[in-house]
Order: structure tokens, then sequence, then C-alpha cells
């Protein structure tokens, strides 16, 4: 079980970051894959997550900025990222789970995404 996550970095507000997890066959094709995010002091939060059949799920704050879409022939799992604000700022983790509405038991590596103003 291997989930690999890559695409951050540092970019301004209002700019775009598209962040990829690539996910290994079995994982892929039976759960829900997504994506998390934490700050220092805080707890990780959802960010987007999305399941085989297609169906999304969304933070409040990222609806209609971030889209989170899936490629099953390179089972990998992508997060658009547009209008970026810095309270965007974050490790933003790739986790794999049964559900698209609870976190799952499978994390990948951090990747900082940093907004500046």
């Amino acid at each position: 079980v291997q989930l690999q996550a890559s695409g951050g970095g540092l970019v301004q507000a209002g700019g775009s970051l598209r962040l990829s997890c690539a996910a290994s066959g079995s994982i892929f094709s039976l759960n829900a894959i997504g994506w998390y995010r934490q700050v220092p002091g805080k707890e990780r939060e959802l960010v987007a997550t999305i399941n085989v059949g297609g169906s999304t799920n969304y933070a409040d704050s990222v609806k209609g900025r971030f889209t989170i879409s899936r490629d099953n022939a390179k089972t990998t799992v992508y997060l658009q990222m547009s209008r970026l604000k810095p309270e965007d700022t974050a490790v933003y983790y790739c986790n794999a789970g049964t559900t698209i509405w609870t976190q799952g038991r499978y994390w990948g590596r951090g990747t900082q995404v940093t907004v500046s103003s």
C-alpha cells in the first residue's frame, strides 16, 4: 500500500497548483482517495475526496476553487487548486479509505503548499 504525493510548492495568492497522488493498484480500485491538509497546531482537515464511481466530497472552504479528479489508467488522483489564498497554506496529505466521508487508514507523505500574500 503506497500513496505518493507530489506537486506542492510556493505560489502567490490567486495562483494555481496541481497536486498528484499516485496510488498502488489495489488501493486505487477499491477505495476512495482524497486530500487532507494540516497546519501546525490544528487538526488535519478534509480538502476533497473522490471514490471509484466519481462521487466527490469537498470542504466548503475550497468549493468552486479546487477540483479533484482521478485517472484510472494511471491510478492517480489529482487536485487542481485555483484562486489560492494564504489560508490554503498547509501540508497536504493524500489519503485512501473506504468512503469519501471519513478519513481512510492509508496515508501518503505530505507535500507543502505555501501561498504568499
